[in-house]
């Protein structure tokens, strides 16, 4: 073996590789701001569903408890139902972890990543812990309503618009940006 490929693999295996620790990093702190956030809405606030806060014309705070995924398709009215999801959840997560952990990988890859399994994450604990995932910004203008969501999805959105970025206009990963 030549000295660069001793250095290449050193460190890196199936569940930790060069940008794990930054991916987790960024894992940590999405699910931390998700879950400060969700709490000091349901304790601090008080707000209860169906409430509306007006923030300004195109933007209101308003809970709904979200009980499927995205859009709210596969409603799951029963807990065994919502834990099944949040398993599913915490697959998704483990396998981004291996995803995480290629070689092949570069910073900003590693950054999408751990946005992604920190709002899948924060969503996940929603579905074990209360009666579904706790989804709060709703923006409109004109008639239109957006659907209405958590920092979660805001952190699946960017790492998934970065994972995109990487893909189309990144450097090859040798160059580790």
């Amino acid at each position: 073996m030549t000295n660069e490929q001793i250095k290449s693999t050193k460190g890196n295996s199936w569940c930790w590789g060069e940008f794990s620790r930054l991916g987790y990093l960024w894992a940590v702190v999405s699910f931390a701001v998700d879950q400060f956030h969700k709490w000091w809405m349901l304790n601090i606030t008080g707000i209860t569903e169906g409430d509306k806060i007006t923030v300004t014309p195109f933007f209101d705070l308003i809970l709904i408890w979200n009980k499927g995924v995205s859009y709210g398709l596969f409603q799951q009215e029963s807990v065994a139902g919502r834990v099944a999801l949040g398993v599913f959840s915490l697959l998704a997560v483990i396998a981004l972890a291996v995803w995480l952990a290629q070689p092949e990988q570069t910073r900003l890859t590693g950054i999408a990543i751990g946005l992604i399994m920190g709002g899948a994450l924060g969503n996940a604990l929603d579905r074990m812990v209360r009666p579904g995932v706790a989804d709060f910004f709703s923006l409109h203008a004109y008639g239109f309503h957006w659907y209405i969501f958590n920092f979660a999805d805001i952190a699946i959105v960017a790492g998934v618009i970065g994972l995109l970025y990487d893909t189309i206009f990144g450097s090859s990963p040798s160059s580790k940006q």
